[in-house]
């Protein structure tokens, strides 16, 4: 007869303050978790209901996350405690022996656990390059963006936080992965992430996994798969959009900002799955990109004029002219004004941009 518990879902019902140790057999443990998380919970939502402060419910749940937490850590070491064990049975019901073994669920489970934090897992495993590469991207870029932000004191930088759980959701599908090879008995080669990247253009193919997981940072999984054009187009439109919407505190076209998301991922999601069954074109988003160069160096030069008058012109004159309240007009109008030019001109270019169709489509019908 075996007695195992299976920590693996013990872990993940667990989710549920509680629920973990109810299923390991702790159940009057597992009930008072469940009863001071959701509990106290539910009483700071009446709380805050009552006095019409939201304080309360923000208390309410900082208290639920520490529940959570303690729980959590609790059930990890009570699993990481407890060993699995076969139990040999005699003939007549009684126990003769337990002899401990580690079994493939106990092995996943370590695994799975370990790789929470990028890289462990894959040590525990042997892989040692590859874990080391997977926790040096992880906590490498988060030094990096860091330090920019701290460096330049701008939050733009923290935007580009995004990246991180990409990096963390595929060290834990690589774990997953080659934990399950393992266990089926292939053998592991422990090769860096660089290694897989070149050995990928050797053969002249990408990774469909790590294209997709790309894909969610808008333009980076197009130039993964070589689309160099459109994917940095779509980088510099996302990016670009968010930084002067900011800068201009244009959040009346915020909306935006997710239209470019949604479109750069289903983008990636499409290219993702023709690739290797058609040969992928690196069109660009902006068809003619060049002959706009125009239109770009208006926009930089109206943005190096935005720099000037509002950081050096309006702060002198209001200074100089204190009863002008030049900083607040400028401030409190501007944002209204430039919205209005944006959507004036853009009416105005499809109005006349209509108008230029029509007029070639009847000259081409009466030839």
């Amino acid at each position: 007869m075996q007695n195992q518990i299976n920590k693996l879902g013990a872990f993940f019902l667990n989710i549920i303050p509680g629920a973990g140790h109810y299923y390991v057999g702790k159940r009057i443990l597992g009930i008072v978790y469940f009863l001071i998380s959701f509990g106290g919970l539910f009483m700071s939502f009446l709380v805050a209901l009552a006095s019409h402060d939201g304080e309360f419910a923000l208390l309410g749940w900082v208290g639920f996350l520490i529940v959570w937490s303690i729980s959590m850590l609790h059930l990890l070491i009570v699993l990481l405690k407890s060993p699995n064990h076969t139990a040999a049975v005699a003939s007549n019901g009684e126990m003769q022996a337990v002899i401990p073994v580690r079994n493939n669920d106990n092995e996943k489970f370590h695994v799975i656990l370990l790789s929470f934090i990028p890289g462990l897992g894959h040590f525990h495993m042997g892989l040692m390059q590859r874990g080391l590469s997977f926790l040096i991207s992880f906590f490498g870029y988060m030094t990096v963006m860091l330090f920019l932000t701290g460096v330049t004191s701008s939050s733009a930088f923290l935007l580009l936080f995004g990246v991180l759980p990409v990096i963390w959701l595929y060290s834990m599908f690589d774990a997953v992965q080659h934990i399950h090879r393992k266990l089926a008995g292939e053998e592991l080669v422990d090769r860096t992430l660089f290694e897989d990247l070149e050995a990928g253009r050797e053969d002249g193919r990408r990774s469909k996994v790590l294209a997709t997981l790309l894909s969610a940072f808008p333009g980076a999984g197009q130039m993964y798969l070589g689309l160099q054009k459109r994917g940095l187009q779509l980088m510099l439109l996302f990016l670009g959009s968010i930084y002067v919407m900011d800068l201009l505190r244009l959040s009346v076209l915020f909306f935006l900002i997710p239209v470019i998301w949604f479109y750069s991922l289903f983008d990636g999601l499409q290219l993702v799955s023709r690739y290797g069954r058609e040969q992928l074109q690196d069109k660009p988003v902006i068809q003619g990109f060049m002959n706009h160069q125009g239109w770009l160096g208006a926009g930089l030069l109206a943005l190096g004029l935005y720099y000037i008058v509002a950081n050096v012109a309006i702060p002198a004159l209001d200074v100089r002219f204190p009863e002008w309240r030049l900083q607040y007009r400028f401030s409190t109008y501007l944002k209204t004004v430039i919205v209005s030019i944006l959507l004036i001109g853009g009416g105005v270019k499809l109005l006349v941009g209509s108008k230029n169709t029509s007029v070639k489509k009847e000259s081409g019908a009466k030839r």
